[in-house]
């Protein structure tokens, strides 16, 4: 679990610890010292807290001219015991959503389990970010590349109301893009759906 880290090939463009009006700005990184854990597995330093014991995170990227932000999630996403998406919503979402951030896209490849509870962060964050009177357009989430498996668990939960999965998004190679550009393709395949 020490091993997988959080992509950083668009570090020199976006580092949300040097970010003013990201929730992590002035976060300082020992990446000498393993510190947080999951189930008592060190993971990597660079990953962020979000208040979950399960679930973290790091913003990739965030375009406040656009309203976008990538958030690569990591570890088990637990509903049933830990909460995990009040504390993903209270915490960093909202924070986002009032730097004017409405569409996230939300990288899952590591994302090991889901175990769901009821839909109601899920649907409050998609009535937010789809408000007119919140933002200038209205947004969505996308979910990128999650295991089939975890997309089976957030269909069975009706998770996939509010977050889009599966289909285009789950072939996107997005390493091979630059921030902007994933974004405006992630944006693209939503606005077909949408159409």
């Amino acid at each position: 679990m020490h091993e997988i880290e959080p992509y950083y090939r668009w570090l020199n463009i976006y580092n949300s610890a040097e970010d003013v009006r990201s929730p992590y700005h002035g976060k300082e990184y020992n990446f000498d010292m393993y510190s947080d854990t999951i189930y008592g597995y060190y993971i990597d330093p660079a990953w962020d807290y979000l208040g979950s014991e399960t679930l973290y995170n790091k913003l990739l990227f965030v375009d406040y001219e656009n309203g976008f932000a990538v958030i690569e999630l990591m570890g088990e996403w637990n509903d049933a015991i830990n909460n995990d998406i009040m504390h993903f919503k209270r915490n960093i979402i909202e924070h986002m959503m009032g730097e004017g951030i409405s569409k996230f896209v939300l990288i899952g490849e590591s994302v090991f389990n889901f175990h769901g509870s009821d839909d109601e962060y899920y649907s409050e964050w998609f009535e937010e970010v789809e408000d007119r009177d919140n933002f200038s357009e209205p947004g969505w989430i996308a979910g990128v590349n999650f295991p089939d498996f975890i997309k089976d668990e957030l269909s069975n939960y009706n998770i996939d109301l509010y977050i889009n999965l599966g289909g285009e998004l789950d072939v996107v190679n997005w390493r091979t893009m630059a921030p902007k550009r994933f974004c405006e393709f992630v944006d693209g395949l939503i606005q077909r759906r949408l159409n």
